[in-house]
């Protein structure tokens, strides 16, 4: 009998036998809002040149769905800053995609929203920010509360399911019921509160937008008697935050198990924080193709399977429920990819969150100005500017 190749989750330790399922394309890092907790890179100004042009990404996705790609994700950035979505939209359809526009509402009119609609659009992500117009404004340095209002009516009106998504914070968390309220008023199908995680922008902002675990637990408190109130009416979805938890999430499902992205200069990615990593060279679909790098690329297939781990990752018989969890976020905190991750209370790191979560309730740390997600600032971190903000991380967020 021979020996089955080593696999998790149905994924070779060294080569996939499996199909990514989902797709996110991120067609652009230019946006309008400069939101303090974006999780598109710091650095992301020195990868906004060159654009996948619209052939390029019709391209991509014909290529994705060979593969066995389903879902797609179409974001940012703000992707409505692209005047060719509704082009992408129709290939997507054409092509059998269940397709999802993920924005800001930004740029979103009549005229466009019917085109979609005529395109063969499935779904519309519509992220909100709090029920107050200051918070709104502040956190994403805009002036979009109305229009996020109207944009959600629009959405209605048109017959697609509402889809709120909410960033939770310490600015808006103590309005988690009022949140709720809002969007019930708005007819909303589905909630995401999702709670910060810190990558990007937001580790960046980390000691300001941190809440407590107090305040953690009584939103979700809250959010489990209004799930109640509501029942089939409105689905909410709660994420809690890494920090807060006692074992790591499994990244994307896993590291090049099922999610692929591409990026808008055309990098393929098996999570949207992957370029921090070291020593590492990631496959772009203008020289290789998703197939190769998919398939075949070193980057796709360093952390797939569990032969890379060390200990205690490799001995825990919780491995293959959270595969050691993300490799960023080890990277970021500890300095070694290959480390547990540090939310994890078996790795040697977990101080580092113990540290971050005690460091955001230190009132001189939590009064320090927000770096706001904007070109300005991505350059000046790129730079070397700001360095003070990211020296305790081993890479720009």
């Amino acid at each position: 009998m021979s020996t089955p190749i080593q696999q998790n989750n149905g994924v070779a330790a060294s080569k996939t036998n499996t199909q990514p399922l989902w797709l996110l394309a991120e067609v652009t890092y230019r946006c309008p809002l400069h939101c303090a907790f974006c999780y598109n890179p710091t650095d992301y100004d020195k990868h906004t040149k060159n654009e996948l042009s619209t052939e390029q990404w019709i391209q991509v996705l014909r290529d994705a769905r060979k593969l066995g790609a389903l879902q797609l994700g179409i974001s940012g950035g703000e992707p409505l800053l692209r005047d060719d979505i509704e082009d992408i939209v129709a290939e997507a359809s054409s092509l059998g995609y269940y397709t999802n526009l993920i924005t800001s509402g930004v740029g979103l009119t009549e005229k466009r929203i019917s085109a979609f609609k005529a395109g063969g659009l499935d779904h519309i992500q519509l992220s909100m920010h709090d029920i107050t117009e200051e918070i709104n404004n502040f956190i994403t340095g805009t002036r979009t509360f109305e229009l996020k209002k109207k944009v959600a009516a629009m959405i209605k009106e048109h017959g697609y399911p509402m889809v709120l998504n909410v960033v939770i914070h310490r600015f808006n968390i103590k309005h988690v019921k009022e949140i709720l309220e809002m969007a019930e008023a708005l007819g909303a199908d589905f909630v995401e509160l999702a709670n910060t995680q810190y990558y990007g922008w937001s580790l960046v902002n980390r000691s300001q937008l941190m809440p407590t675990k107090e305040q953690i637990d009584e939103a979700e408190a809250i959010t489990n008697a209004f799930r109640e109130k509501v029942g089939n009416k409105m689905k909410i979805f709660f994420v809690v935050p890494d920090y807060f938890s006692n074992r790591p999430k499994k990244c994307m499902n896993g590291w090049g198990e099922v999610f692929m992205i591409v990026t808008a200069n055309g990098d393929v990615l098996p999570c949207h924080s992957a370029r921090v990593l070291p020593n590492m060279s990631f496959p772009n679909v203008k020289a290789n193709g998703l197939k190769w790098a998919w398939e075949e690329s070193p980057a796709f297939n360093q952390y797939r399977g569990d032969d890379w781990m060390k200990e205690p990752c490799r001995s825990c018989p919780e491995k293959e429920k959270d595969l050691g969890g993300c490799r960023c976020q080890a990277f970021l905190l500890s300095g070694d990819a290959e480390a547990a991750d540090p939310v994890c209370t078996k790795s040697p790191h977990r101080h580092l969150i113990d540290e971050a979560i005690a460091n955001a309730q230190n009132p001189y740390l939590q009064a320090q100005p927000i770096l706001f997600r904007n070109d300005k600032n991505s350059r000046k971190l790129i730079e070397g500017e700001n360095r003070e903000l990211v020296e305790e991380f081993h890479a720009l967020p």
